[in-house]
């Protein structure tokens, strides 16, 4: 008989932010697959977990992955458990999910702590509906296009930063999103949580000042009913063009955030590119 493959969360920083059915689940299971087994011993010392654990993380994946999936279909019970929050979200814990999935183990989950969640109840912005984009990309071009899309996105965005890319990403969202509303968030639930409100500019202006340290959750204000006058797209191509990104390049974002006929930009396009 196959084992079960648990998917645990653990706490995103305070150490007692974590269940009951957790605790008992990381108890008796047969091991832990984890990003850092010195990180999650401490959380397992902490609540008097003896469980044997095993690395998984982003450079063991291939090889890890096969000796779990092994383990399971001989029968062992195992819990995965990322260094903080829920696995598979932003983290290696999704590529192991998908092969366990593809082989027909049963996969349980034992819900908790989400930075995602934590920090967009604690936002003040809307949360009917939002969008989760985890880390952009550390590539400027590639981060500029990928806010150019989201600029027009209704709905509130939340994204993780490192604390040494966060005053680039601001000052970046700036000018492709315009000075909107935004919390951002750092080191939640540790000793040092810090909430900051307020425009794009003010926090700009507030971590140009103060140094970021920690871990970072940036919650956006969507692209409401008073955002909704757009340039007209020949000048959004241009914008796009004037910041380094190839003009078919910029003609396909610009097409798919407005839903407009890429080939007629395009033709359009050329004129004011010139």
């Amino acid at each position: 008989m196959q084992g079960l493959l648990y998917i645990v969360a653990t706490p995103i920083g305070n150490l007692k932010d974590i269940s009951l059915r957790a605790i008992e689940t990381l108890k008796n299971v047969d091991l832990i697959a984890c990003e850092d087994t010195r990180h999650t011993k401490i959380l397992l010392d902490e609540h008097g977990i003896k469980t044997s654990t095993t690395s998984y993380h982003k450079y063991n994946i291939k090889a890890k992955i096969k000796y779990i999936i092994n383990q399971l279909k001989q029968g062992k019970n195992i819990a995965i458990v990322s260094d903080a929050g829920t696995p598979g979200i932003s983290d290696p814990g999704q590529e192991l999910i998908r092969a366990a999935s593809s082989e027909k183990i049963k996969i349980e989950v034992i819900p908790g702590a989400s930075a995602v969640i934590c920090a967009l109840s604690a936002s003040g912005l809307s949360t009917d509906r939002f969008v989760f984009e985890g880390f952009l990309s550390t590539k400027s071009l590639k981060r500029k296009e990928q806010l150019q899309l989201l600029s027009g996105e209704d709905r509130t965005i939340v994204i993780y930063e490192a604390p040494h890319r966060l005053l680039r990403t601001l000052e970046d969202m700036k000018t492709y999103m315009g000075d909107r509303n935004i919390a951002v968030m750092r080191e939640l639930t540790k000793k040092f949580e810090e909430i900051s409100r307020g425009n794009i500019s003010e926090m700009i202006a507030k971590f140009t000042k103060i140094r970021p340290k920690g871990e970072f959750v940036v919650v956006i204000e969507g692209n409401g009913s008073n955002r909704t006058q757009l340039k007209d797209p020949q000048l959004l191509v241009l914008d796009l063009v004037k910041s380094g990104i190839s003009q078919r390049d910029a003609v396909k974002i610009i097409s798919s955030r407005l839903k407009v006929s890429k080939n007629e930009l395009y033709r359009a396009s050329l004129n004011s590119v010139k």
